[in-house]
């Protein structure tokens, strides 16, 4: 998480030296879930090893991928995060995942001390924006197939570990146009 930090090339060294302690370190195993949905979600996780999806039900009983994180990025439901209010969506391990987690209240404490860490999280905030804006974008642009190859070309050694359905249900289709495409790319 501090590597991210730095990258943002915002937070001095002596003030990005505060993380170290108010960062919790978890393990998850795969299947199991991190948060579930009417849960209040008071923390923000950094995968260091492993994938996480967010998934809902929707109004017919179906499970819905709505989103993965992969090695060192940052997942939450961070609507519920922000405004306080009960998560709609269950955040799963995939694999068997670690990760670097930051409370809300040491996230506050932070801001608080100054503009540095202010504008880390703003960034931070911008750039969730800006990748749920393309994913939603995407639906409206893209077929099935050109979603399937941008996952792929950034995401290609986690393919293999991701359920079809679920990766099917994240991407819009069914489970076998996602074959059909699969053997269309290999």
């Amino acid at each position: 998480m501090k590597t991210v930090f730095q990258s943002l090339q915002v937070v001095p060294q002596n003030e990005l030296d505060l993380l170290d302690d108010l960062i919790t370190f978890r393990t998850l195993k795969k299947g199991e879930l991190l948060l579930t949905e009417n849960q209040i979600c008071n923390e923000i996780f950094f995968i260091k090893k492993g994938i996480l999806r967010s998934f809902f039900f929707n109004h017919q009983g179906d499970e819905i991928t709505n989103c993965f994180a992969f090695e060192n990025e940052f997942m939450a439901s961070f609507s519920s995060f922000i405004t306080q209010n009960v998560a709609e969506e269950n955040i799963q391990a995939l694999t068997d995942t670690a990760l670097q987690v930051v409370s809300r209240e040491s996230l506050e404490k932070l801001y608080k001390l100054g503009i540095h860490w202010q504008e880390i999280g703003r960034k931070l905030t911008e750039m969730e924006y800006v990748t749920v804006q393309k994913r939603m974008i995407s639906f409206q642009k893209l077929s099935g197939t050109q979603r399937y190859e941008e996952l792929y070309k950034n995401h290609q050694k986690y393919l293999q570990l991701i359920p079809l359905q679920y990766l099917a249900s994240y991407l819009g289709i069914t489970p076998r146009h996602l074959s059909r495409i699969r053997k269309a790319i290999l």
